[in-house]
């Protein structure tokens, strides 16, 4: 395994949101991996330069807050991991959660394994593929996605690996509702629910005392996906996309028919 250098240099001292969101026991944990990403990461072209000194506040506790949202016991995918997020921060905030990280890119896959043999995080796999290379293999309670494509886009990705009562959590920002509107045709079709917008932010014990009692803390938006009807899914067996199917009545089948 390649020798991953681990000094966090410019990305500074673990900020007080961090410790209050990080368990203690998991804490070092993401610390090292912070240093790995502010190292390994920029010489091998997986973080940018100019990221390094907001790897904590615009990556780390972002990825973390959703980390906090999940369910227990969980599985969930990652797609289009890239560098580990938020994938490998959900693995270390969460022991009970089983991560597999989903990537296409062999030098990003290569830097996931490192990390993860390096960290020992027994919790999570890395998986090189494209997300459609597991449709009809495999479903997760959970799929996430940080800066990978429209929602438009990652609905078709994403929702065939959606658990007929799991979730497609994307991380949005403030382009969450224009993406919501644009992708309003393929929820319907792929038979989706309408996506909630969540804000994910610390509690009020977990804030920082020194910012004061009107100060919000760091926070993220994510779009949540589910099932319309999570009774009429029907997730492919071997490929293809998943969906809502129709029920044994007169309702008329979603599935495009092939041409004769």
């Amino acid at each position: 395994m390649k020798h991953l250098a681990g000094d966090a240099g410019d990305a500074g001292p673990v900020p007080a949101a961090a410790r209050a969101l990080f368990p203690a026991e998991r804490l070092s944990l993401v610390e090292q991996y912070c240093s790995l990403l502010a190292t390994d990461g920029v010489v091998r072209g997986l973080i940018g330069p100019r990221e390094v000194p907001r790897l904590w506040e615009r990556h780390l506790v972002n990825c973390g807050l959703m980390a906090s949202a999940l369910p227990q016991d969980a599985t969930v995918a990652d797609i289009g991991s890239g560098a580990g997020l938020p994938g490998l921060v959900i693995g270390m905030a969460r022991p009970d959660l089983q991560v597999t990280l989903v990537e296409p890119l062999l030098r990003r896959t290569t830097f996931l394994e490192e990390v993860v043999a390096s960290l020992e995080l027994t919790n999570v796999t890395v998986r090189r593929d494209r997300a459609d290379a597991l449709h009809g293999s495999a479903t997760f309670d959970v799929v996430t996605a940080r800066a990978v494509a429209p929602l438009e886009r990652l609905l078709g990705w994403c929702m065939p690996l959606v658990a007929p009562r799991g979730a497609l959590i994307a991380m949005k920002g403030d382009s969450a509702e224009a993406e919501i509107a644009e992708a309003g045709a393929t929820l319907k079709k792929l038979g989706c629910a309408t996506p909630l917008i969540e804000v994910l932010g610390l509690t009020g014990d977990a804030r920082d005392p020194e910012q004061g009692a009107d100060h919000e803390g760091p926070q993220t938006r994510v779009v949540r996906v589910t099932w319309a009807d999570p009774a009429r899914v029907s997730l492919p067996t071997s490929g293809g996309r998943g969906g809502a199917r129709s029920s044994h009545n007169n309702r008329p089948s979603r599935r495009k028919r092939r041409p004769s």
